[in-house]
């Protein structure tokens, strides 16, 4: 799981564009949350890993999901999708201090599949 971030605070103007968290979710089970009345999302854990804020700027033309430099904030702009492999090798590299994503395939019992969330 990667986060980008848009912005600094939620629903505001103040740009950040970067990618902010990363981290593997945990194969244990779903579990419901009590967030407002007749709200109750369901989560998953995820272990998050020590990484650095990234902007996005020097990465474009090199993801995947970027390769339209002139329209790149078009698709973050949706929520959640799967970004492939490289894409999130990129990105933790510039994120981690130590080489996670090969602990991660080792430790998946299933193909890692990487997310991007907004």
């Amino acid at each position: 799981m990667i986060y980008y971030s848009p912005t600094e605070t939620f629903g505001c103007k103040d740009r950040l564009q970067a990618f902010t968290a990363i981290g593997v979710v945990e194969e244990t089970a779903a579990y419901q949350v009590d967030v407002d009345p007749g709200f109750r999302p369901w989560r998953r854990d995820v272990a998050w890993w020590r990484a650095v804020e990234t902007p996005i700027r020097p990465l474009l033309g090199r993801l995947s999901f970027t390769s339209d430099r002139g329209g790149w904030g078009y698709r973050l702009r949706f929520g959640l999708f799967e970004i492939d492999n490289d894409d999130a090798e990129l990105i933790a590299e510039a994120m981690l201090t130590e080489p996670r994503m090969d602990v991660a395939r080792k430790q998946a019992t299933v193909p890692v599949q990487c997310t991007l969330a907004l």
